[in-house]
């Protein structure tokens, strides 16, 4: 308990821009989240969502179809959580925001990859997978909290570290745990 509170104390004294730039720098180095919605019926579903773009701060953007059943989720409960993990190093985020499903045609153009069409496919006419197909929509994620776990060692360190802490059953500091709250997060995008 003495190491949890420690370490809880050792975060409080990182500044913000600090936690932000450690933050930025996982979530653009790791390039597939795990989307979790909820279901009409309560139920917690995820699904890999590649990351399109990250606007001012920790705005999230994906696409998906306007025929996708996550679209009737987030209509009905735009609650989501965003969780983002790099096998090699054991880093992780956690985002948990507030999800808005959009047909921007301008953000559309702005954000739009060819790649998109293999997810869409080409049912001919309007509806070619191209940026201006009707049924490409926009999940644009406003983080409200986030959580990460930042690498501070090499990987082969980090393991070796994992190894003494299954001979000597002290667990490891991984590395730097960061938590962003609504305010942090705001300022970081200039809302704030």
């Amino acid at each position: 308990m003495a190491k949890e509170n420690r370490d809880q104390e050792e975060q409080k004294q990182v500044p913000t821009e600090k936690k932000l730039e450690q933050l930025y720098e996982l979530i653009d180095g790791i390039e597939t989240a795990m989307l979790t919605t909820r279901t009409r019926d309560g139920a917690l579903v995820s699904r890999p969502m590649q990351t399109q773009a990250r606007r001012p701060g920790t705005d999230l953007w994906f696409m998906t179809s306007v025929d996708s059943g996550k679209v009737d989720e987030l209509i009905a409960d735009p609650q989501v959580n965003l969780g983002f993990y790099k096998d090699g190093t054991r880093e992780y985020v956690s985002v948990s925001g507030t999800a808005h499903v959009t047909q921007d045609k301008a953000m559309i153009h702005e954000l739009y990859k060819p790649d998109w069409k293999a997810w869409l496919g080409d049912e001919g006419g309007e509806r070619d997978g191209g940026p201006d197909d009707p049924r490409i929509a926009l999940i644009e994620v406003r983080a409200d909290t986030a959580y990460y776990l930042k690498s501070t060692s090499p990987k082969l360190v980090t393991l070796f570290k994992v190894a003494a802490a299954i001979l000597t059953g002290n667990p490891p500091k991984a590395g730097d745990m960061g938590e962003l709250d609504r305010s942090a997060l705001a300022a970081g995008a200039g809302r704030g």
